[in-house]
């Protein structure tokens, strides 16, 4: 359920349990403890209950503990191996790029010196530069305490990748650019041809990885 959740996206208790394969009652129970710990934000429209991960730090948190949880069971079925296929290739974490093609980005990224990476991730001067020419914003709300850049434990790659205001900002454009369209209503994310010769382009991404 938590993994779902990443998507950035408000569900309900019963699409949640369909997501995970348990009972309505099941992931209720579970949802009541993941909210009451701070993980999960609970949204009430009229008589419906909503959940959405609390934040930017609480996505992180989930996709770093699957990382290390080892690799999930596999997929039953042509349609599960797919999906699974698709989600491993190219995704949203919450609401930057993830899978192969947000590793394959953040390599391209730091390889360029776009980025830098000690401790954590930090854009550069050159970073600053390629990302205003491109038209994208790293500005930070006002109040908003979210680092420029961060890494990100890739919990399919188990690899990190880029996320903070930089990794946002990017997959925001990446999505409105038409480089990217999501698969279903999922978190699983498709490269277009002009994104496939964006990315080529600007940053030297493998075809074979944003194919």
């Amino acid at each position: 359920m938590c993994l779902a959740l990443l998507d950035g996206r408000a569900w309900t208790a019963g699409e949640l349990a369909r997501a995970a394969g348990v009972t309505a009652a099941t992931a209720s129970g579970h949802l009541d403890r993941l909210v009451a710990g701070g993980l999960v934000a609970e949204v009430r429209q009229g008589r419906h209950r909503y959940v959405r991960v609390a934040g930017p730090r609480t996505a992180q948190l989930i996709e770093e503990l699957a990382a290390h949880a080892g690799p999930p069971p596999a997929p039953r079925g042509l349609r599960a191996a797919s999906a699974s296929a698709a989600t491993a290739r190219a995704r949203t974490c919450y609401d930057h790029l993830a899978g192969a093609l947000g590793v394959a980005v953040t390599d391209a990224l730091l390889e360029r010196g776009l980025l830098q990476q000690s401790t954590g991730f930090a854009v550069t001067d050159a970073g600053l530069e390629w990302f205003g020419e491109l038209g994208i914003g790293l500005a930070a709300r006002p109040g908003s305490r979210r680092p420029m850049a961060r890494s990100c434990l890739d919990w399919t790659e188990r690899r990190p990748h880029l996320a903070g205001r930089a990794g946002a900002a990017l997959c925001t454009y990446a999505l409105e650019s038409g480089w990217c369209r999501r698969i279903g209503s999922g978190r699983a994310l498709r490269v277009t041809d002009e994104g496939r010769a964006a990315l080529t382009e600007l940053l030297g991404v493998p075809a074979e990885v944003a194919a």
